[in-house]
């Protein structure tokens, strides 16, 4: 059952002995018992109440057929209104505190995090963390590739869908892109932590998931080629460069009889189509059609 209507029916005294059991495991449990045996001692204030409340609790008033639920009612009242003000005040300290950050198509952004470490965000990425909270929790929840550039002595965790890689005052870059997980060290190490196992990587090693295969290797370039608007790639399927061709481009790539399965080596860069196409079609021995409303037709060369 949703969280949200099992705590519903907790406060309306409706749960049933199993729908209770599983509200006695909510880590919320105890605060929303504390407020019930506050609300056991809760006097009105001279506030004005909300013309909702006041319009129900006169009808639950005018029905006299049922005593008992008159006097449950009264209570619970003031336990719903005591909930509804602290829950209220929780949603907005955490969430108005919450920083999420997106890219769109051709756009990189750049970040300052409460340590003062550096966030490169490429296209097409979202960050997210708790700013209040950065203290006792350092995680950064990431979809898409960004470059960390770590303060010294700071310490946090990238969480991505497909694993955790662990930081200590370091330079290191993640992308998780669906099937395909890299972490890549600049500085310092790493800890990446998957389903399959956990790597611990030092400068110049390279880590590479694609479907759940992994692989490890080497790299002597000082910081990811990116962030300097050229992508490059070293035996990742055709289907991940094109898809990343489109996210720095914001086009529409189809493309006809060919093996987007195959593997590719080499890069292209962010400032100029016509070069880009051309450096990811000649090595694969294709031809391209640039179209109207930003498509492009990729073929097989005759």
């Amino acid at each position: 059952m949703d969280k949200n209507k099992l705590i519903q029916k907790w406060l309306a005294d409706e749960l049933t002995e199993e729908e209770n059991n599983v509200f006695a495991t909510l880590d919320e449990a105890p605060f929303y018992t504390k407020i019930i045996e506050d609300a056991t001692v809760f006097k009105a204030s001279n506030f004005s109440k909300m013309p909702d409340f006041e319009t129900f609790k006169a009808r639950v008033e005018e029905d006299k057929t049922s005593v008992k639920k008159l006097q449950w009612f009264a209570p619970m009242l003031k336990i719903a209104s005591a909930f509804a003000i602290l829950f209220g005040l929780y949603y907005s300290f955490f969430y108005n505190n919450l920083t999420d950050i997106e890219t769109s198509v051709a756009q990189k952004t750049t970040i300052e995090l409460p340590d003062s470490s550096i966030v490169v965000l490429n296209a097409l990425s979202e960050v997210k963390y708790n700013a209040s909270e950065w203290d006792d929790k350092r995680a950064i929840e990431l979809q898409g590739e960004a470059f960390f550039d770590v303060a010294k002595g700071s310490k946090f965790d990238v969480i991505t869908p497909s694993g955790t890689v662990s930081v200590l005052g370091t330079e290191f870059n993640v992308k998780q892109r669906g099937a395909i997980f890299e972490v890549t060290c600049y500085e310092g190490t790493v800890r990446v932590v998957t389903e399959t196992g956990t790597e611990i990587l030092k400068v110049g090693d390279k880590f590479l998931e694609i479907n759940k295969t992994i692989k490890t290797s080497k790299h002597t370039v000082p910081s990811p080629q990116w962030v300097d608007n050229m992508s490059q790639f070293e035996r990742i399927p055709v289907y991940e460069v094109l898809a990343e061709l489109e996210r720095q481009y914001g086009i529409q790539i189809t493309s006809q009889d060919i093996d987007t399965e195959q593997l590719f080596t080499g890069g292209f860069v962010h400032d100029n189509l016509e070069d880009a196409l051309m450096a990811i079609a000649e090595p694969l021995g294709l031809h391209y059609e640039i179209l109207k409303q930003n498509k492009v037709r990729l073929l097989i060369s005759e």
